[in-house]
C-alpha cells in the first residue's frame, strides 16, 4: 500500500474506507515522485510536479491542470467548521485533501444511509461551495481530470476550464488525464456540471443537495 494511502486510512472514523481507486492514485502519486514529507512525517501528495508547476507559473498562464493536496487531514479540526465537537456529526466525516488555496476541503461523508460519498466544505472566507461532489471515487478521479485551477470554484461547473480569458491560462495535466481514462477506461467530460449534480453554496434554503441539506442541519 502507498505511504499516503496508509496515512489516510489511519484517520478514518469507523464505518468508512479507503477506496480502491484512490489508492491507486495514491500509488501513481508516489511512483512519479509528486509527493512531499512533512516534518511530522505526514505525507502530501499532489497531481503534477511542484518543481515544474513554479518554474512554469506566470501571470499569463500555468501547467498542471487541477491543483489540489491530499494530506491524512482526518476530522480533528472540523470542530471549527462546525462549531462544535459532537462524534455523532464530525465522525460521519473525514478530510482527506485540500481542495483549495483558500483553506477548502474534499472530504469523505457517510450519508444518513451510510453510503460513503466524497464531498465539498468550503473554507467560508472564500470558497463557500457545500455539496456532494462525487458519488464515487471514479467520478472525483474524473472531475479532477477536466482541468479546472480548482474545484472550489462552483460559478465555474457549468463551462469548461479556461471559459474566462481575464484569467490566467490553466494548461491539461495530459498524464493524469491519460491514466484516468486508460486506468478506469472512462471519459472525461467537458465541464464539473456532468459530474457535481448540485454545486450549492452554505446557506442556501431548501438546497436538493443531501450534504448540504445535512450541514444545515449540524452546523452550529
Amino acid at each position: 500500500m502507498s505511504k499516503l494511502g496508509e496515512q489516510i486510512q489511519r484517520t478514518l472514523p469507523a464505518g468508512m474506507h479507503l477506496p480502491g481507486e484512490l489508492e491507486q492514485l495514491f500509488t501513481w502519486i508516489e511512483a512519479h515522485g509528486f509527493y512531499a514529507d512533512r516534518p511530522t512525517a505526514e505525507r502530501d501528495g499532489y497531481l503534477f510536479s511542484e518543481q515544474e508547476l513554479r518554474d512554469g507559473w506566470t501571470d499569463t498562464e500555468r501547467p498542471g491542470g487541477t491543483i489540489i493536496q491530499f494530506h491524512p487531514e482526518g476530522n480533528s479540526l472540523l470542530k471549527h467548521w462546525f462549531g462544535h465537537e459532537r462524534r455523532e456529526v464530525l465522525d460521519r466525516l473525514c478530510v482527506f485533501a485540500r481542495a483549495g488555496a483558500d483553506g477548502s476541503m474534499a472530504a469523505f461523508w457517510l450519508d444518513p444511509s451510510g453510503q460513503q460519498k466524497i464531498v465539498h466544505m468550503g473554507s467560508g472566507s472564500g470558497s463557500t461551495l457545500v455539496c456532494v461532489l462525487a458519488e464515487n471515487a471514479v467520478d472525483f478521479l474524473r472531475l479532477l481530470a477536466i482541468g479546472y485551477d480548482e474545484i472550489c470554484w462552483p460559478e465555474a461547473f457549468a463551462e469548461p476550464p479556461n471559459a474566462d480569458p481575464d484569467e490566467p491560462y490553466v494548461h491539461p495535466n495530459v498524464p493524469y488525464q491519460d491514466w484516468v481514462r486508460t486506468t478506469f477506461g472512462v471519459d472525461i467530460p467537458e465541464d464539473a456540471a456532468a459530474i457535481v449534480q448540485y454545486s450549492d453554496e452554505m446557506g442556501t434554503e431548501d438546497s436538493p443537495d443531501p450534504f448540504n441539506r445535512w450541514v444545515a442541519e449540524n452546523v452550529e
